[in-house]
């Protein structure tokens, strides 16, 4: 599907960016991007850079966009959940930069346009949560305002399901790890945060909330197959979960960090700290049945590829 093919990849520079733009290269595509502020963590002279783009701009969307295939949305905000939740402009230029991407993508004649979105936007659930089951409450309250400027992305894709023929594939991803994540500790999530911790020595080892946490966790490369899928095969406008299909708790992913770095330092719980959400997991029954998807990755496969990753880049 994408041989030859023109892919403009909005947020290249990023974790989820740089292995969508590894994955289409492998398959023969045409990858465009655009800077920004960042550099690019992945060197190819067959990625097509336009610098100085500001897709909070329409116009400037318009200048990535024009001649694309197709679009894979991933630009956005890096950091925690919580800071949309108490500044509504970091909510606001999410929202802006998803609907210039889309306008500009359908005025420039776009075939497919993917959204990775979240699984943030589900209500409170203690068991696998369908797509279905997306709008019947409100999000569960830790994630409030992020996750309802997720909902309100995809109310905007279908409001351009209506403009155009464009299809519109819709994923909503899990937990997500893997290399070239942010491992900044300030607004890193659990797992990076844990690798380096875990390899700087700490010793008493102490992990905020409760070992019980229960997660869904999926390698990136796996993401990225799955999200893929999505564009190639899915229905347009029809949301599929990307998970793994089973769960982690945090106590086991202690476990397989200390594992994959042979590191063996005493592990104290500190249960005083908060934790998000007790227990979130995706059901993955219509990607699975629908496309076909399987994940091609353990987690503790995925975790040696992340660690081996953090020592010889990030150590350096």
């Amino acid at each position: 599907m994408f041989k030859d093919k023109n892919v403009v990849v909005t947020g290249g520079s990023g974790f989820l960016g740089t292995h969508f733009m590894s994955e289409l290269l492998s398959r023969g595509a045409k990858v465009k991007t655009s800077i920004h502020k960042n550099s690019l963590q992945i060197k190819d002279e067959r990625i097509e850079v336009v610098e100085n783009i500001d897709l909070t701009k329409l116009d400037d969307a318009m200048k990535l966009i024009d001649g694309a295939d197709y679009v894979i949305h991933l630009s956005g905000y890096i950091g925690h959940p919580s800071d949309i939740a108490t500044d509504f402009q970091i909510a606001l230029n999410q929202i802006n930069v998803i609907t210039n991407e889309l306008e500009a993508s359908y005025k420039c004649g776009v075939k497919g346009f993917l959204d990775l979105n979240s699984s943030t936007g589900y209500p409170d659930r203690r068991y696998p949560i369908t797509e279905d089951e997306y709008w019947d409450e409100e999000p569960y309250i830790s994630y409030y305002g992020y996750g309802w400027m997720r909902r309100y992305r995809e109310k905007i894709m279908e409001h351009a399901s209506h403009l155009c023929d464009m299809k519109i594939g819709i994923a909503r991803g899990t937990a997500i790890f893997g290399p070239h994540d942010n491992f900044n500790l300030e607004t890193c999530h659990v797992v990076p945060a844990l690798i380096k911790r875990v390899l700087s020595g700490e010793d008493p080892f102490v992990v905020w909330g409760s070992p019980d946490v229960v997660r869904d966790f999926l390698y990136v490369k796996d993401v990225v197959k799955g999200c893929l899928l999505v564009l190639e095969k899915g229905e347009s406008m029809r949301p599929y979960n990307v998970g793994y299909g089973s769960t982690i708790t945090i106590g086991d992913i202690v476990d397989v960090i200390l594992k994959v770095t042979e590191k063996t330092p005493k592990v104290e719980w500190d249960n005083s700290k908060p934790t998000t959400i007790p227990f979130r997991m995706v059901s993955t029954e219509r990607i699975t049945n629908e496309l076909g998807f399987k994940p091609d990755y353990t987690f503790e496969e995925g975790m040696r590829e992340t660690v081996d990753w953090y020592l010889e880049t990030m150590n350096e």
